[in-house]
């Protein structure tokens, strides 16, 4: 009785987990959308796009390879197929010079997988083949979860949350509680692992939101700033408020991928 109620456990959070990571996939389509309307992808970068793609196709190869991971593949699956249909949507609109550097990073994604691919299948087999996999995707998912750090950084820099919205850290923290206790429930440790520090970080952002939420940073001032020496700005052919908008919105949007779904 007590191993059906675990499994039961692990495949209630593994469907929760399934539906905050489908709805998080699809989280970037306003990004997509404004690209569209503007028909230029400037001002935002590739890169969160094709780290979420490694990270799906790793988490898919692992899924696999691995038994009764139903769970797994089916969200990564989708998760590849949104990344793809992502950058494909990105490469149409974007300058010649962010198209090459996006191509050639695809490339290079590619080769990795390749060679993770190529390793694992010739090199070892059954368990060892699982255990191998899982720790380069634990390690590799690890790695990103320090993303949203830049995010932190800016935050206590500027005293303001303004792009670092309560809900949306809520929402990620949510991604990986789920994601932590499938991995708990059916013992595996790859998966739990690396939402561990996910978790954290984003426990630390809501931290970080109450603290600095009343901040007397406010945005209308900086806005007003703005507008005071808008004249000179224009007449320079500068447009700091419209780049920092851009560079801020990009790295709530790499904060936003690199807490990946699982």
């Amino acid at each position: 009785m007590a191993y059906s109620t675990t499994e039961q456990l692990a495949f209630s959070f593994g469907l929760l987990g399934n539906i905050v990571s489908f709805m998080v996939f699809l989280a970037p389509m306003p990004t997509f959308y404004r690209i569209y309307k503007k028909k230029s992808s400037e001002g935002f970068q590739s890169i969160p796009y094709v780290v979420a793609l490694l990270s799906a196709m790793l988490l898919l190869y692992y899924g696999v390879i691995k038994t009764n991971a139903i769970l797994i593949i089916s969200i990564n699956a989708f998760g590849i197929v949104i990344e793809v249909a992502y950058l494909i949507f990105y490469l149409t609109y974007a300058p010649k010079e962010q198209r090459i550097f996006t191509l050639n990073l695809i490339l290079l994604v590619n080769v990795a997988f390749g060679l993770t691919l190529a390793a694992t299948i010739f090199l070892l087999s059954g368990t060892k083949r699982v255990a191998a996999v899982g720790w380069i995707c634990a390690v590799f998912n690890i790695a990103v979860f320090a993303a949203p750090l830049s995010i932190m950084r800016e935050v206590i820099r500027t005293k303001s949350v303004e792009f670092m919205p309560f809900g949306l850290s809520l929402f990620l923290t949510l991604c990986a509680t789920t994601w932590f206790f499938y991995g708990l429930f059916t013992k595996d440790y790859y998966i739990a692992l690396p939402n561990v520090p996910g978790f954290l970080f984003g426990i630390a952002q809501m931290i970080l939101y109450m603290a600095y939420r009343n901040s007397g940073k406010d945005h209308d001032e900086v806005e007003a700033k703005t507008r005071t020496n808008g004249d000179d700005l224009e007449m320079s052919g500068l447009r700091p408020g419209l780049r920092a908008n851009q560079t801020l919105e990009y790295k709530l949007d790499r904060q936003l991928k690199s807490k990946l779904v699982i």
